[in-house]
């Protein structure tokens, strides 16, 4: 299983309901997208203050590598991803991509 980790520094002018639709749309891939075992979002809440600004972010759950890389290409994840980039300060730089191996 591959846990991908999305990190997020979003907009500050992205308001509740932004970041709601945002959010729903990533988990709506899980119905479109084969291989995908679940995706958890939400705002970073370690006290630590090591969040460089990625103060938001998502985690999708699949069930291999393989799934993971067919979910990379698939149509409707890119146009997800293009309204991430979007939301972001920065463009890709508001993004922090991180899988580990389960």
């Amino acid at each position: 299983m591959i846990l991908h980790c999305v990190f997020l520094r979003l907009k500050t002018a992205m308001t509740t309901d932004d970041k709601q639709s945002l959010f729903a749309a990533i988990v709506a891939l899980k119905q479109v997208i084969p291989g995908i075992l679940d995706i958890k979002y939400g705002p970073n809440v370690s006290p630590e203050g090591l969040h460089g600004g990625f103060v938001d972010g998502f985690a999708v759950t699949f069930e291999s590598a393989e799934a993971r890389d067919a979910y990379l290409v698939h149509p409707e994840h890119v146009t997800v991803g293009e309204r991430i980039v979007s939301s972001t300060d920065g463009g890709l730089a508001g993004i922090l991509v991180f899988d580990l191996n389960l």
